[in-house]
């Protein structure tokens, strides 16, 4: 490969796996909201992520013979999904977390695999009922068109990426604000509303905060609410981006996102955020080893392909916890005894 045809396809790796960061980086922030309320890793957020991702299906399935705007479509998807996502968290939190609140750390986290087993099974059957296993998404026409082709008068940043041979869809941009809105949004809510800042008093101290007057059960169902949204967001970028999900699909990008979480330091809002677009362009330069591998001569490298690009976020997680299992931007947590 040339150096002018190496540089277009560097630069289409890195932008497809910011693209992918995006979207762990959205399921991410469920993991790092609720650790950092409980200090409790919600193993079923992976689920919660997958159920948003069946209701964004079933909207634009009904909606496809409908002739309305797609973006409006898109709309009434992600509110569906938030709506639906968000009170299927709740719902976990109250029924299957609450009670244990008092128990050691483990019971909790078994409970939480306990929960991710169930939901998966009801996705199972709730779409084996109606005869569909493999789930693939109907978008609205033109989501999966070029963004900006070579023809298109187009300008600022889709102008500079068209003239370095970055090829984007629609679709892929919609990802990217629909992932930046929601990062803002929750900035807002986190840092600027008085749910937020009660929020992060009971982070902080539980009990303090209940003698200010807070009811720490409340801004925990109101964190889990809001991690719930996220991952019904996320669950529809998910099924925009690769097209088919089902009730298993949650069990690799959730454990992508959670190692995202982990590295950018779990609890931290924008270390989650870091963490999920690096592994995406991990991901995506791992996938492509094997160019890398014919350019140098490295034969070991070269036979390294797009089906090993999962190796890169296990190797990551098993590095950060060893080296620094606080992550990049992370703070040692010290229990109070």
């Amino acid at each position: 490969m040339e150096l002018s045809t190496l540089l277009p396809f560097l630069a289409n790796v890195i932008v497809g796996g910011l693209v992918l960061g995006f979207v762990y980086a959205i399921i991410a922030l469920g993991y790092t909201m609720v650790y950092g309320v409980l200090q409790l890793i919600n193993f079923a957020h992976s689920e919660v992520f997958v159920t948003g991702a069946v209701v964004g299906f079933e909207v634009f399935r009904v909606l496809a013979p409908v002739n309305m705007n797609g973006y409006l479509k898109l709309l009434i998807a992600l509110l569906a999904a938030m709506t639906i996502s968000g009170l299927l968290n709740v719902i976990i939190e109250r029924l299957a977390y609450r009670p244990l609140r008092g128990a050691p750390k483990l019971v909790p986290l078994i409970t939480a695999i306990g929960v991710s087993l169930i939901l998966q099974d009801v996705l199972r059957v709730i779409e084996g009922f109606q005869g569909r296993f493999d789930l693939t998404y109907t978008l609205p026409n033109g989501f999966a068109a070029p963004f900006c082709g070579p023809e298109s008068s187009c300008v600022g940043l889709g102008k500079f990426l068209t003239g370095i041979g970055v090829s984007l869809q629609l679709k892929d941009v919609i990802l990217i604000i629909v992932s930046l809105l929601s990062l803002a949004v929750l900035n807002y809510i986190v840092n600027r509303t008085r749910m937020g800042k009660a929020i992060r008093a009971v982070a902080q101290d539980r009990v303090t905060a209940g003698l200010m007057g807070i009811d720490g059960n409340r801004m925990i169902s109101a964190t889990f609410l809001i991690g719930g949204a996220l991952g019904g967001i996320s669950g529809v970028l998910f099924g925009m981006k690769f097209g088919t999900v089902n009730a298993y699909s949650g069990f690799i990008p959730g454990v992508t996102a959670f190692t995202a979480a982990v590295l950018g330091g779990i609890g931290s809002i924008p270390g989650a955020v870091l963490g999920g677009l690096l592994l995406g362009v991990l991901e995506k330069l791992i996938g492509v080893s094997n160019v890398f591998g014919e350019l140098l001569g490295i034969k070991n490298l070269a036979v390294i392909d797009d089906s090993y690009s999962k190796l890169g976020a296990f190797i990551a997680l098993v590095l950060i916890l060893i080296f620094k299992p606080t992550g990049l931007l992370g703070k040692s947590n010290v229990e109070k005894v």
